[in-house]
């Protein structure tokens, strides 16, 4: 019996290992690329740029990120208590009331574009996704 509970206990010590070496050196531990469009809808003009997402990361990560970065895009977020980070601005661009403007997220993958039930502090881009920052009116 003593046996059987040594061999027992060995088996799941190396299953631990093996799981800890998997998530810190395999495949969850990989960034994966994703583009973030930055769309007036107002004006028609973009911009396109390319970062990388966390394993489940989400999308404000990503942003910061970018933000930190020598490529020109910025944005600012606004608290709110009940949904976490509002939108407001990107690069130097800020919804308002009086205009009826706001910037809507969007997700497009595989040819077919969302409107996530989140925001950019909870929304996790899949891999190879394409997110839309939309300065549009409502």
């Amino acid at each position: 019996m003593t046996a059987t509970m040594t061999v027992t206990a060995l088996l799941t010590t190396a299953q631990l290992l093996l799981v800890s070496v998997t998530l810190s050196h395999g495949a969850f531990s990989q960034d994966s690329p994703i583009d973030l469009i930055v769309l007036n809808s107002l004006e028609n003009t973009n911009m396109t740029y390319s970062t990388t997402i966390a394993y489940r990361g989400i999308l404000l990560g990503a942003m910061r990120r970018l933000q930190d970065a020598p490529n020109c895009f910025k944005f600012t977020t606004r608290e709110d208590d009940n949904y976490g980070p509002f939108l407001v601005s990107v690069n130097g661009l800020a919804g308002n009331e009086n205009d009826r403007t706001y910037w809507q997220l969007l997700a497009e993958s595989n040819g077919t574009t969302i409107i996530p039930n989140v925001g950019v502090g909870c929304y996790i881009p899949k891999p190879g996704e394409r997110i839309i920052l939309k300065f549009t009116k409502y």
